[in-house]
């Protein structure tokens, strides 16, 4: 027999399943020694009350231990199969590309970038030298823009397709089984670089393709069919589905379908800052006390506010975290954030931003690229204000508020540098109004948020695509070319790893063979 309740267990005893037993016991009044085993199906903290507690849902098997579900492979050998072309290796490609093992197709994987160990040097030009790698950044190469920006896996997907598949994907390539229970499942930049390499070999293994530093520059149809594709190194490869899940900076897409004049639209977009604080505040203001218990993870939180009816949120919320470069061509400054799996940096990040719409911005209805154009905008100005390196404009949050440029900076965490401007100069006037506006009321929501100790860093401005590529609700295929299936955050159908995950399986699915 089970029987699954739920605890609210003190942080120090999170670790003690006895104490976990006896409790789950008292609760369900029986002799603890009934009690088989014990697994958790579902944990999250709970830091509304001033007591922080553990919330479990546990599952207990009663007078007879549960032995679990067999679990059964379902991808084949697929080398002699249908081939299916994915361009692009990230979240939505490599997924994408497991889904085709399991329907008996080939996947054919075309990523304009390398493979995460050889991006390593490429990012670290990047920090030191200010030097960008176009093909290999933060943004491109294997794994996408998720693999070095912190492998966050929370989403509220969970009705576009199954979240739990995705995740036991993951612990099936060496993710921590904790992202199974975990409210808020994490694995960390230093972690998930190891989880794509095996994800990498298990496509490989059964039969698939994967071809790295292979950019490509055509798509080839014939009466409105796809037919396959060319590459900058002259390559062509074949088949009458494509995948297209390029990552929402691969914008030399969106210029290849306006020569083919393949329908593209404006999208909205979020734009804003980074915002860090000691991540001592943050543990304070959230667990009510001076230090944080051993037990608790560096804490997290979300935030939002309307200002002038425009929201202003947080996102991408990184404890323990660093701010990172993530521009993908030289003359840009764009700014995320990520954490390792420990979270043991001593600052705390988030991307805080603003929507901009389409009625923001002159001629978006008429003009697919009114919006990409006005990012891009933003993004130099930003590294002009920087002044050298990366360098990325900065100032402190009550000096932002009150208009004032900052006579020095906090230590931070972005590493190439900051140089104190008036962020008003580079963000946009709705933009800064907003943000201003927003700041003080967080301050007032969370104790210690507002304060001079935090820094401003821009732009945050890849929240997502400034373009969508359209696609028919059913079949999943763009409108005017059959057999090309636009796919996740490039084409804007996704926003996360899991989301951008679950879409690749979807078009897998909706190929119809």
């Amino acid at each position: 027999m089970q029987r699954e309740i739920e605890l609210a267990i003190p942080p120090h005893y999170i670790n003690d399943t006895l104490y976990i037993l006896n409790v789950g016991a008292k609760q369900l009044k029986i002799n603890p020694k009934r009690i088989k085993s014990l697994h958790i199906r579902k944990r999250s903290i709970d830091a509304r009350s001033p007591h922080t507690v553990y919330r479990l849902r546990v599952v207990f098997d009663i007078d007879k231990k549960y032995t679990g579900e067999l679990f059964i492979p379902t991808i084949k050998n697929v080398k002699e199969a249908k081939p299916v072309i994915i361009v692009g290796a990230g979240p939505a490609g490599l997924f994408a590309a497991y889904r085709c093992l399991e329907r008996g197709l080939k996947p054919i994987i075309l990523e304009r970038g390398k493979t995460v160990r050889e991006r390593r040097r490429d990012l670290a030009k990047i920090t030191k030298e200010g030097i960008i790698n176009p093909d290999s950044n933060y943004c491109h190469g294997e794994g996408g823009a998720g693999t070095y920006s912190d492998g966050k896996l929370y989403t509220r997907s969970d009705k576009r397709g199954d979240v739990k598949n995705v995740l036991q994907i993951f612990v099936d390539h060496g993710a921590p089984s904790d992202i199974l229970v975990d409210a808020r499942p994490h694995i960390g930049t230093n972690r998930l670089p190891h989880i794509i390499e095996r994800m990498r070999n298990t496509i490989l293994e059964f039969g698939g393709e994967i071809y790295f530093n292979t950019k490509v520059n055509d798509i080839i149809t014939s009466f409105d069919q796809v037919k396959g594709v060319s590459t900058v190194n002259g390559q062509k490869f074949y088949a009458d589905h494509i995948i297209l899940a390029t990552g929402h900076s691969a914008r030399d897409i969106y210029y290849l379908f306006k020569d083919k004049n393949w329908l593209i639209e404006a999208k909205p977009f979020a734009l804003g800052v980074r915002i860090e604080h000691p991540q001592h505040i943050i543990d304070s203001a959230q667990y009510h006390c001076d230090i944080r218990h051993e037990n608790l993870p560096p804490a997290y939180y979300s935030l939002v506010e309307q200002v002038n009816n425009r929201g202003v949120f947080s996102f991408c919320m990184c404890p323990g975290g660093i701010i990172a470069p993530c521009s993908t061509e030289p003359g840009e400054i764009v700014v995320n954030g990520w954490s390792p799996s420990k979270r043991n940096n001593p600052h705390a990040n988030s991307g805080t931003v603003t929507q901009v719409n389409l009625e923001d911005i002159p001629n978006s209805l008429t003009d697919p690229f009114a919006l990409m154009d006005f990012q891009k905008n933003i993004e130099q100005k930003a590294f002009d204000l920087g002044g050298k390196n990366l360098f990325a404009p900065a100032q402190r949050m009550i000096d932002f508020v009150e208009g004032r440029v900052s006579n020095t900076l906090p230590t931070n965490s972005y590493k190439p540098g900051t140089t104190s401007v008036n962020l008003n100069e580079v963000l946009p006037e709705f933009i800064h109004e907003a943000l201003r506006g927003a700041l003080p009321r967080f301050g007032k929501k969370m104790k210690g948020y507002f304060t001079n100790e935090a820094i401003l860093v821009g732009v945050e401005s890849r929240t997502s695509s400034a373009i969508r590529i359209p696609r028919d609700r059913d079949t999943l295929q763009h409108p005017q070319i059959k057999g090309l299936y636009p796919c996740a955050e490039g084409a804007g159908y996704a926003g996360g790893i899991v989301s951008a995950a679950i879409d690749g399986i979807n078009c897998v699915n909706a190929i119809n063979i």
